[in-house]
Order: structure tokens, then C-alpha cells, then sequence
């Protein structure tokens, strides 16, 4: 069998395009950059062209797969489909890959995927279990984005945008938090929460719901979910209530779990921030109802120390510590600089590169509220993704509402600027974090260097 995969070298397309390479499959696809993951691929025999042709798309191609940013015009998807081939997307695509998993866990939530992602696949891996895994990072102790596993343990993101793990076929499934963001599809946070609750319906009835109760739209989605809900947080009306939290000199969450009365005992990790302690904790839960052993969770756990963008250390600069972070949302943003204020022992920096017209138009307000525990703020210019700019939205709209709210802001358009505004401002003991989805993560890098 030959498939092709237009927009391969998305994290989680590549992921799947390893996958089948994996099972034997011939592979093929396009993507319109070059990137590791591509040479990775190659590596393996994938034939992969840069650019979107219809020459692309052989006619000996079975199965065409695509990805939610590839639109009906593109000429690929019109070749397949003058040629009667089988298209399918790749939410559809990775959930019938999933039902060849007894135990297929998907992890959803607005914030949180990746690193949670993360965690499990942690505890996974060393209790030698050999899941398969797929995750929207680089993850060190995996060697990348996808591990091809021998068991019946499936663990996998899963993202709300265009209702694409409706796709899933998930036996466990976690809501890590639920709030208005891709307002580009839903119409606003009552259809976001239809969603989720569609999700949670998909699960069989011996299957585990696993919730962040603390979070108050997570209430409204448990309509005729069949499978047994768990939720967890610091609220005493929850079933697994996270308790005595303490940080460590490094911000380091300490904390115990109590789940239906019995104590977890106290877990540690090596990761800093309360969001963390919410992440891990839902983590922990899915790993214990898999049956693991609570002392491998809990030795495992404190073995996590970090994906690729997720408040990853890239070194230093001038003595200032250089973090990088996939924060993109203002609640995102308002963690990640919660947690670097624990550490800092100067000036905080954040360089923030918003990421969508329609997030930063729409969430203007709420991204105007996120930056207090900065000390100084850098915004560059919309990092523009799957969208063409509508011409009613501008960082600068952004930065003056942060003047308007008294953060010290300033408007850098270039990241060559950026790396020298730095380099002649970071002082000793500074530490600096970058900020976004899109590639601001550049400049960190640039400035480590020099």
C-alpha cells in the first residue's frame, strides 16, 4: 500500500507518516518547507517533495492524507480526487490507527497537550511498557515527536480545533482545561464545550474521563458520558484532590494526591509552575488507572524534565538564563511567566511573537492582562500560521493596550533587532523568555550564540 501525506512535515503528520513507514507501507508526501523531521523521513525511505504540484501525487498513490491547514484548493487534493482516490484527513486517519490499541489514550485540553503528553509518556516508557506514542514535541527520552511501541498502549494529543478528535478513538481521555481559543472555527466557548462533551461521549463505558474540576467549564460536559469521570484538583468537591503543594528553590512542584479518600502519597517533579502540578496530576491519574505501580509513577514522573518548547533552557547569555516556551495563549502566557518568577532573581524579560490574527483580535483584551509578572516586554510582529492578515489587527494594537495598562512594552518587528536590543540590555542574573507558537524561539538561539 502507498500513501501519500500532504503536509508532512507537520509534528503529528510526520509522526503518522513514521508510523506507517513503520508498518511496511510505501510513503510519499509534500510539504511546503524543508525541516529535520523531513531528513528524518528520507532517512527512512519516504520520497518527499517541497511544494504542493499535482505532479506530486503518483499514480500508483492508494490513500491521500491531509492536514486541517491544507484547503480544497490545493493542487494535490484536487489531483487525488479527479483520481478517485481514497482522501482522508488526519484526525480520521489517526483514529482508526488507534483502534488497533486496546488501551489508546488521548490527551485534550486548550493548554497543556504537549507537556502532559509528555509526562505520560514518561511513566510509560520507563515501566517498560513500549507504548506507541505520538506528541507535539521533541521529546528527549523518545528521540523526537513519535516512538513506534509493541504493545497495546496508544498515547497521542488530541486537539479540539475543527473537532478533529471527534476523529478518536480514545479508551482513556483527559480535559486538561477548557477555554476560548481557534475562534476562527467555533463560534465562541458554548459550542467549544459541545465539543468536549462530544469527545467525552465517545468513550466506552469501562473507559476513564479524567478532568481538571478546578477549571469551571469542565462542568458542562459530562452530558450522558458513559465512561467513569475522575476529577482532579484542589477543590474539595473533587475525587482526586492534589494537596500540601509547596515549590522547591527551582519552582519545582512538590504535592500530595488523595483520590476517592486513599493517599497517592507525594510526588515530585522536576518541572516548575502550579499549571505543572495540574499537568502531572492528570497525568499520574491516567498512568494509575492503567495499573501502573504508584512507586514507578512516582519515580517516573520526577524523571520528566521537559519537551522542546516547553519552557525549555537554552542556555545563557551575559550570565542571563535564555528560556524558549510555546505559550500562545494569555493564560499560557500568564503561567509560564508565573513560573519563571519563582526563579528570577533580576529583571524579567518576555519577547512575545503573537501567533494568528484571529487569536490576538479576539483574545486582545485577555492578552493585554497577561503580561504583569514581566518585568519588560518585547512584542514582534503576528506570526500569521494557516491565515492571511485581514488588515483590522496589529501588534501594535496589543502593545499599546499593555501601555494603557502600565507594562513596561516596547514594538520590535525584526529578530535581528530584537537579538540586538538584547544583547545590549540583558544584564547578569536577567532571565529572558521567548514566547509563541510561530518561530520566535530564533532569537533565543541567536542570542545564546552570541
Amino acid at each position: 500500500m502507498k500513501i501519500h501525506f500532504i503536509g508532512i512535515g507537520g509534528i503529528s503528520m510526520s509522526a503518522l507518516a513514521e508510523i506507517c513507514l513503520n508498518k511496511g507501507y510505501k510513503v510519499s508526501g509534500s510539504d511546503s518547507n524543508e525541516s529535520y523531521l523531513l531528513d528524518k523521513l528520507r532517512s527512512q525511505g519516504a520520497n518527499i517533495f517541497i511544494g504542493h504540484e499535482k505532479e506530486h501525487l503518483a499514480d500508483d498513490v492508494d490513500m491521500v492524507v491531509y492536514t486541517a491547514a491544507v484547503h480544497d484548493d490545493n493542487a494535490e487534493l484536487i489531483a487525488a480526487r479527479e483520481k478517485n482516490k481514497l482522501v482522508v484527513n488526519r484526525a480520521t486517519f489517526l483514529g482508526q490507527i488507534m483502534r488497533e490499541y486496546k488501551n489508546s489514550i488521548a490527551i485534550s485540553g486548550t493548554h497543556g497537550k504537549t507537556s502532559t503528553t509528555s509526562m505520560l509518556s514518561t511513566i510509560f516508557q520507563y515501566a517498560d511498557l513500549d507504548p506507541t506514542i505520538l506528541v507535539g514535541g521533541n521529546l528527549s527520552s523518545i528521540g523526537g515527536n513519535v516512538k513506534i511501541g509493541n504493545s497495546d498502549h496508544f498515547i497521542t494529543e488530541a486537539c479540539e480545533y475543527v473537532d478533529s478528535f471527534l476523529n478518536f478513538n480514545p479508551k482513556i481521555s483527559t480535559v486538561l482545561n477548557i477555554e476560548e481559543d481557534h475562534l476562527d472555527y467555533f463560534s465562541g466557548l458554548d459550542e467549544i464545550k459541545a465539543s468536549f462533551n462530544k469527545f467525552g461521549k465517545l468513550l466506552p463505558k469501562d473507559g476513564y474521563f479524567i478532568i481538571n474540576g478546578d477549571d469551571e467549564n469542565t462542568n458542562d460536559i459530562l452530558h450522558d458520558v458513559k465512561a467513569t469521570v475522575i476529577k482532579y484538583g484542589t477543590n474539595l468537591d473533587n475525587d482526586a484532590l492534589i494537596k500540601n503543594i509547596s515549590f522547591n528553590e527551582k519552582g519545582h512542584g512538590i504535592f500530595e494526591i488523595e483520590l476517592n479518600g486513599k493517599n497517592l502519597g507525594v510526588f515530585e517533579l522536576s518541572v516548575p509552575g502550579l499549571h505543572n502540578i495540574y499537568n502531572a496530576t492528570a497525568a499520574i491519574l491516567v498512568a494509575y488507572v492503567s495499573n501502573i505501580e504508584l512507586e514507578l509513577i512516582r519515580e517516573n514522573i520526577k524523571s520528566y524534565s521537559g519537551v522542546g518548547r516547553r519552557f525549555e533552557v537554552k542556555g545563557k547569555y551575559n550570565d542571563a538564563l535564555i528560556i524558549d516556551d510555546y505559550a500562545h495563549h494569555p493564560t499560557e502566557l500568564k503561567a509560564t511567566l508565573s513560573a519563571a518568577k519563582k526563579m528570577k532573581k533580576s529583571k524579567l524579560w518576555c519577547i512575545f511573537q503573537p501567533h494568528t490574527y484571529t487569536r490576538t483580535k479576539s483574545l486582545l483584551n485577555e492578552f493585554a492582562e497577561a503580561f504583569y509578572s514581566a518585568d519588560k516586554v518585547i512584542i514582534t510582529d503576528i506570526y500569521a500560521a494557516r491565515e492571511n492578515d485581514p488588515g483590522d489587527i496589529h501588534s501594535k494594537d496589543l502593545v499599546e493596550k499593555l501601555y494603557q495598562n502600565h507594562v513596561d512594552v516596547a514594538y520590535i518587528s525584526k529578530f535581528e533587532d530584537i537579538v540586538d536590543y538584547l544583547r545590549d540590555n540583558v544584564s547578569s542574573n536577567d532571565l529572558v523568555i521567548t514566547a509563541g507558537a510561530g518561530p520566535i524561539y530564533k532569537v533565543a538561539e541567536e542570542l545564546v550564540e552570541n
